[in-house]
């Protein structure tokens, strides 16, 4: 099995610290019963409108190039002839990330050095070993740019429940700024990442609300984390749905409407059946790139069947992978992935994170 990849005996041991409906046109794809890797399928484009709420301003829009979007998300799909990938959704707001960027992520909190390479090494040797793994995806993929990003540790669950009984702390924003720093220095995108414990995404993300409204500031929300029942973080795996989903979802685009920025991107951890559920109601909008991370560890054969059981056949918009230095690489696994390896999964995934 995969195992839980988080460091709950740390967690123990240390407590851590607006007036017009938007109508967006947007293109489906649609496939050819006979495309392969040979020949590229032939794409037809018919226009969808969403209404994200009576509620929302309506940000001012220019134009995407929509025949090059078509074309590097069908071959980001691998040229998929399932119908499956590319998925059918709205083209979103010019200046988004994906799919013109790989995002290449180190991830960790600055507490622990069992969380994640990022708070294991010392900054400047851990800015240069990611800027290295940034080049190996590079060279393995040219057509595509790559983009660092530190992928950091925001709320983290907690085995004692602490004065307001949540199972989670909020990192000092003190904390967050010394990343946002290190961010700058190698202009590298930040992720905050959510544990919400016992409390909620609805609770926890506007907290990072300073945050989010920077145009480099993206989210990522861990449903392993999301104990509804009151068990304990790190007893069991537990779960979001779509609502949870869409809460961040609701929140980001607010966020991008309000401030005028680019697109967010939204990752959501994900390595077991019942992490997620409602997958196909999950919302796609212009505001938001919604990423699912492939995130547990162990053998690669293991790895691949879960991105294909629970990445590829529940598609909700992009994929990530997640890769991790340790626990990739005991006595009993074959290894960690390399750059090649995974760009001949399909879809590719468009996020990468170290651990």
């Amino acid at each position: 099995m995969i195992y839980l990849r988080a460091n709950f005996n740390y967690f123990m041991k240390k407590p851590l610290r607006a007036s017009f409906v938007t109508l967006i046109s947007a293109i489906l794809f649609l496939y050819c019963a006979g495309c392969n890797n040979a020949k590229t399928a032939e794409i037809l484009q018919a226009t969808e409108k969403t209404s994200p709420g009576k509620d929302s301003a309506a940000p001012t829009l220019s134009k995407i190039d929509t025949a090059d979007y078509n074309k590097k998300m069908l071959a980001l799909s691998n040229y998929d002839t399932t119908g499956k990938w590319p998925v059918k959704a709205p083209y979103p707001l010019p200046g988004a990330l994906l799919p013109y960027h790989r995002i290449v992520a180190f991830y960790g909190n600055l507490y622990s050095k069992r969380m994640g390479i990022l708070g294991e090494l010392p900054k400047e040797q851990m800015l240069k070993k990611l800027q290295e793994e940034v080049a190996k995806w590079q060279a393995a993929d040219t057509t595509m740019q790559v983009i660092p990003a530190l992928h950091y540790v925001a709320v983290t669950a907690q085995g004692a429940p602490g004065k307001d009984s949540k199972h989670r702390m909020r990192m000092p924003f003190h904390q967050i700024d010394t990343i946002m720093n290190w961010a700058k220095q190698i202009d590298a995108k930040v992720f905050l990442d959510i544990q919400v414990g016992h409390s909620s995404v609805k609770d926890e993300v506007p907290m990072l609300e300073k945050y989010l409204s920077l145009p480099n500031v993206h989210l990522g929300i861990d449903p392993e984390f999301s104990l509804k029942n009151g068990e304990v973080p790190g007893s069991k795996i537990g779960t979001f749905n779509a609502g949870d989903i869409n809460d961040a979802i609701d929140f980001l685009v607010n966020i991008v409407r309000k401030n005028n920025l680019p697109p967010k991107v939204l990752v959501v951890h994900r390595f077991t059946q019942g992490m997620v559920t409602g997958y196909d109601k999950i919302k796609v909008l212009p505001e938001v790139q919604v990423v699912m991370d492939m995130d547990g560890f162990g053998d690669k054969i293991l790895k691949r069947s879960t991105y294909l059981r629970y990445i590829y056949k529940e598609p909700v918009q992009f994929t990530g992978f997640k890769l991790f230095y340790k626990n990739d690489n005991k006595a009993n696994t074959s290894g960690m992935y390399t750059p090649t390896e995974l760009l001949k999964f399909t879809p590719k995934p468009i996020y990468i994170q170290y651990q």
